[in-house]
């Protein structure tokens, strides 16, 4: 593992670890790392946790010894980065397949039929055309970690200033616990399912992919990419059989979608495309932190159609099938009685033709999960590094640790309530992320490229807050992107009035006018704090 990710001729690996004062060596350079001079706060807080931050330090010398990255937040330096020799655009593609093509999407793509009373054909557009918009950010997004060398969240710090940027660092966190949840909902339910007479139950279904998924964060950037180039092909195989087995059964018929009024029905649609754009979106909070060692000089464009196609792709063919198994609830008893246990007894009971060997699919495809909760896991324990410098000094492992302890308790505590939880908080957290992208779109281009700098980011600025903006601008923009997602959201809790507009249920449009808002808002704002603070 580490020879592919180090070059044959004169580039060093690429982990190292980080330099805070401390005189480290470094790896990337070989070199004793340069040691900077802390501020008067700094020392401060040095001088209290003496203790701590040299059992902090010990941790990472320790990961460094057995070749984990330890590294945080910091920037990866354009002389630290890897050659594109293994680590090209079939990786970013393979990524993002290996990410969708999971358990995840399938029980996603469930909710058209089931729980928005929508056809197969009807759903399969929805559903694919709403992926394929929430993929674009997430593209865009993906192109700026070998750009800058620096994670997605750090990256906020240019648009939301220093202050601002923690309450985006927040709600980022929030997403990736709720997506750890839902996985280890998913995964507990398909072990249980399989075992012999519900021996194995949900829980410790949760507790053995949540392991096995902080396993492989733990190690980090390397471990993670080489898990993920591979991990994509037993699941493309098993889902391919589960397709095989369970499509003669799937309504393919072309029945209208149902509803008391036109109304609903269209609210019923907006809805779960809403639903499926919200399942892509949310990826763009980490998108960069993928893609940190690329090289500075990676094609843009490539790296957005990698991203976009593999995304894409995964995630049609995934929710396709969901759509499918929901779709046969209405002819086969024995599967719309599996599907009132739980959405991964529906996928077990799919497998059921095969036999024993449609159990081992079944265990395979929750361990498949391990692939969806990877991504969310490493960039959560770099999230809250980000929060500020006292929680950078706390090595990523122990963060990383708490990032899964959290959800595993949650996921205990709410297994019997899936499809609640996916279409409440995925639908809502994509809110704040389609915010968010309007006023990352605008600062790029309508205020960076008018700067002197390259492409107007100063990348070395990104732990300076005096060389960062303010982000009143952006704050301020961000809440009025807020106050439109409520008056349009509907959710089973609130139907926005302007949502109730649609039919009785509403329709969510959260995600549209929360952009549109934003976008509108923060322009004029921004221009404001350019001129009364120049930043």
């Amino acid at each position: 593992m580490k020879a592919w990710l180090t070059n044959t001729d004169e580039n060093p690996p690429i982990r190292a670890e980080p330099t805070d004062g401390l005189t480290l060596r470094d790896v990337e350079k070989a070199e004793p790392a340069s040691t900077s001079s802390p501020t008067s706060s700094e020392r401060d807080f040095e001088g209290r946790v003496g203790p701590a931050k040299r059992y902090f330090k010990s941790i990472e010398q320790t990961l460094f010894r057995y070749n984990i990255e330890a590294r945080g937040v910091e920037r990866v330096l354009p002389e630290h980065r890897h050659d594109m020799h293994r680590m090209g655009f079939v990786q970013v593609c393979l990524v993002w397949i290996s990410i969708n093509l999971e358990a995840i999407m399938v029980t996603l793509g469930m909710l058209g039929p089931a729980v928005y009373y929508l056809p197969f054909t009807d759903a399969c557009l929805l559903g694919v055309f709403g992926a394929l918009l929430g993929s674009l950010p997430v593209a865009y997004i993906a192109t700026l970690g070998p750009k800058s060398g620096l994670r997605t969240m750090i990256l906020t710090r240019y648009v939301t200033g220093w202050w601002p940027s923690k309450l985006i660092v927040v709600l980022a966190l929030i997403v990736f616990l709720g997506y750890l949840l839902i996985d280890a909902v998913i995964g507990g339910q398909i072990l249980s399912a399989v075992s012999p007479n519900d021996s194995l139950s949900v829980i410790v279904g949760i507790v053995i992919v949540c392991v096995l998924s902080w396993v492989v964060s733990t190690c980090g950037y390397a471990f993670f990419h080489t898990y993920e180039r591979y991990a994509w092909l037993p699941q493309l195989i098993i889902l391919c059989l589960l397709a095989g087995v369970a499509g003669p059964k799937f309504d393919l018929t072309a029945n209208p979608s149902e509803g008391a009024s036109l109304g609903e029905i269209a609210g019923n649609r907006l809805s779960f495309f809403s639903l499926c754009l919200a399942s892509q979106i949310t990826y763009a909070q980490a998108a960069a932190d993928f893609f940190v060692y690329y090289p500075v000089d990676t094609s843009r464009t490539k790296m957005f159609l990698s991203t976009t196609i593999g995304l894409t792709v995964s995630s049609a063919f995934t929710l396709i099938l969901g759509i499918g198994l929901a779709s046969g609830t209405a002819s086969v008893p024995e599967w719309s009685a599996a599907y009132e246990t739980s959405q991964g007894a529906l996928i077990v009971e799919a497998f059921r033709p095969l036999g024993g060997f449609g159990s081992f699919c079944s265990v395979l495809l929750a361990l498949g999960l391990v692939g969806n909760m990877v991504p969310p896991l490493y960039a959560s324990g770099i999230d809250f590094q980000a929060l500020g410098r006292p929680f950078a000094r706390v090595p990523r492992i122990l963060w990383t640790t708490l990032a899964i302890v959290i959800p595993l308790v949650a996921a205990i505590a709410g297994r019997e309530h899936l499809a609640q939880i996916f279409t409440n908080f995925l639908a809502l957290m994509g809110y704040w992320v389609s915010i968010w992208i309007a006023i990352v779109l605008e600062e790029h281009f309508l205020f960076r490229r008018s700067l002197a700098r390259p492409d107007g980011w100063d990348w070395a600025a990104w732990d300076d807050r005096s060389r960062l903006p303010l982000g009143l601008a952006a704050l301020f923009a961000f809440l009025v992107g807020w106050a439109g997602a409520i008056l349009c959201m509907a959710q089973v809790y609130y139907v926005g009035p302007l949502a109730g507009l649609i039919s009785e249920y509403g329709g969510d449009m959260g995600n549209y006018v929360g952009f549109a808002w934003a976008a509108v808002v923060f322009p004029p704002a921004r221009w404001l704090e350019l001129r009364r603070f120049g930043r």
